[in-house]
C-alpha cells in the first residue's frame, strides 16, 4: 500500500482522524488547517479579521503582517500540538512540521492583487499569501521511513526566505503529488461535494473537473478550494482522489473504502 495524504480542516473533529490513523503510520502524511483557531487567536491579540474578494468573487483571508502572526501561532502553536497529542493518545508516532521546516513547501507571495470593496476594484499590497510552488519532500520521506506520521501546515517559505500564508488544500494537493502518493482525502463538514450546498442529500458520488478554467459546485469557498486542490493532485499524478465527511467516527477508513465524491478530471 502506498502513502495517503489527508487534509483535515479546523471545523472537523481532529480525535476522530486522529485514531483512525492508528495502523496507517508510515504510510499517511496528515495536512491541516485551523480557521476557527486562526480566527480565536486572532480576536485575542486583536487583530482584525479582514476578507479579500476577488473580481470573480472568491474569498480569502486577507493575511497582513499582524494576521500572519496569528496564522503562524495558531497553526504551529495551538492547532499542530493537539493533532500530535491526540496521535500519541492513539498510539501513533507523530512528527510536526511547519512549510517553513527544512524548506518543506515553497511558495510565490502575492506582491499585488485585486480585491472587490465597496463596489470598487482596488490593489492591496500587505497581503503574505501566495501559492505553493514547490516541495522538498525528503524529511517526509525520512519520517515515513522511520515510521512516523507527518503533520504539517502553513506557512511555507516565500522566495524571500520570508512565511507566506498558504492553502492548506492546496498544500495537501502539492505534498501529496510530490510523495507519489496513492490517496488524497479531503476531509470537510459535509458528506462530499454537493449538488445543492444546502442539501446533504444531493451528495455527488463522482464529481468531473476540467483540465482548466472554473470547476463546478463552486458555490461556496471552502468547496471552491477543495475542488481546485483535488485537480492540481490529479493533474500531479495523483489517482484516487476524494472529498469526504471528517465528522463521521472513523472518517478515514470510510473514505478509503469509497464514502464521499470521488474526483476526476475530464
Amino acid at each position: 500500500m502506498g502513502v495517503t495524504v489527508v487534509k483535515c480542516g479546523g471545523a472537523v473533529p481532529a480525535e476522530a482522524v486522529c485514531a483512525d490513523l492508528a495502523g496507517l503510520a508510515g504510510r499517511v502524511v496528515l495536512v491541516h488547517g485551523g480557521g476557527v483557531e486562526i480566527d480565536r487567536l486572532a480576536r485575542e491579540l486583536g487583530v482584525p479579521a479582514r476578507t479579500l474578494v476577488s473580481p470573480s468573487g472568491v474569498t480569502s483571508r486577507h493575511t497582513d503582517p499582524a494576521m500572519l502572526d496569528a496564522v503562524t501561532l495558531a497553526l504551529a502553536g495551538r492547532v499542530k500540538p493537539r493533532l500530535v497529542r491526540a496521535l500519541a493518545a492513539a498510539g501513533v508516532p507523530a512528527v510536526g512540521l511547519t512549510g517553513l521546516d527544512g524548506g518543506l513547501l515553497r511558495a510565490r507571495r502575492k506582491t499585488a492583487q485585486r480585491t472587490v470593496r465597496d463596489g470598487r476594484t482596488v490593489i492591496v499590497r500587505d497581503d503574505h499569501s501566495g501559492r505553493v510552488t514547490g516541495v522538498r519532500p525528503g524529511a517526509l520521506h525520512a519520517l515515513l521511513g522511520a515510521g512516523f506520521v507527518p503533520v504539517v501546515s502553513p506557512p511555507a517559505t516565500g522566495e524571500d526566505g520570508a512565511p507566506v500564508n498558504v492553502d492548506a488544500d492546496r498544500a495537501a494537493a502539492a505534498v501529496a503529488g510530490a510523495l507519489g502518493a496513492e490517496r488524497l482525502v479531503l476531509l470537510t463538514t459535509a458528506p462530499g461535494v454537493l449538488r445543492d450546498a444546502s442539501d446533504e442529500g444531493t451528495l455527488l458520488d463522482r464529481c468531473a473537473l476540467p483540465r482548466e478554467g472554473p470547476v463546478p459546485h463552486a458555490a461556496s469557498g471552502g468547496m471552491h478550494r477543495k475542488l481546485i486542490a483535488a485537480r492540481e493532485a490529479l493533474l500531479a499524478g495523483v489517482p484516487g482522489v476524494s472529498v469526504c465527511d471528517g465528522r463521521v467516527p472513523r472518517p478515514v477508513t470510510a473514505a478509503l473504502a469509497g464514502a464521499g465524491t470521488t474526483l476526476e478530471i475530464t
